[in-house]
């Protein structure tokens, strides 16, 4: 066991700005009480709203929900249809509450799938909220982790094809991506029991912290962020560096 010596720099509980979810269980919970799927959906809703309140009070600057992915739309057409509805009543319901409490809204994804009332709900928000400089809440729509990449490649090829530049640098692609705008997420959490990324933010989760719940997330709650946030300020995170304390340690 290695001890500290009184030279040691004293390590700081790190910092949560940027979390991102796969709100994961919806389905499952709604079968579990015998109820069809649609109810499990909108309790989601409800979810959403309390983990948006909870993110406000901890202090976090950057809020990442994965609403819908590029591949759910392998899902049954009337299940599609009802989440796409879902997410347009949502949109509709709750954009002057965020605008209210200062709250930034954002979706980003693959828009070009979206009939035009979404699309112009869409972008109706983002205007509405456009000042706000409180908590910024990003909602993953028609999103995928590789067509994310892809995208930014794309866009990097038609802002650069007329230089002569021989290579680009991590920094030229990332400008580009969806969530350019926002830090890389310092906490990753996945509810429902499922232990992967499911193509989410492929890019930006190079050194993300993993936090992986049973908890289906309509029973997820301020509390169970509360828990998952508690639990990344008890990690020491490195980068691929040293161990601040076994650093000290070595050089005393």
């Amino acid at each position: 066991m290695y001890k500290t010596s009184s030279n040691a720099r004293v390590q700081r509980k790190p910092s949560v700005d940027h979390v991102a979810i796969i709100m994961d269980g919806n389905g499952r919970w709604a079968k579990k009480r015998k109820l069809p799927r649609a109810v499990g959906h909108q309790r989601g809703v409800e979810t959403v709203r309390e983990v948006v309140s909870g993110a406000t009070k901890l202090g976090i600057k950057y809020l990442t929900l994965f609403a819908f992915s590029t591949e759910n739309w392998r899902r049954p057409p009337e299940e599609v249809t009802f989440l796409m509805n879902l997410f347009l009543k949502a949109l509709e319901k709750e954009v002057k509450e965020l605008h209210s409490n200062n709250i930034r809204l954002r979706v980003v994804g693959d828009r070009s799938a979206f009939g035009k009332v979404l699309g112009g709900a869409i972008e109706n928000a983002e205007n509405m909220t456009i000042d706000n400089d409180g908590l910024n809440l990003t909602i993953a729509a028609n999103y995928g982790g590789r067509w994310d990449v892809v995208q930014a490649m794309n866009l990097l090829y038609q802002e650069e094809k007329t230089s002569n530049k021989d290579s680009f640098s991590e920094e030229d692609l990332s400008k580009f991506l969806s969530l350019n705008f926002a830090p890389d997420p310092d906490l990753f959490i996945r509810t429902g029991g499922e232990e992967r990324i499911s193509n989410f933010m492929l890019w930006q989760m190079a050194y993300t912290e993993f936090f992986f719940t049973d908890e289906l997330w309509p029973d997820f709650n301020e509390n169970s962020l509360k828990q998952a946030v508690t639990s990344f300020r008890r990690r020491n995170r490195r980068f691929g560096g040293v161990d601040t304390n076994l650093e000290s340690e070595i050089v005393a």
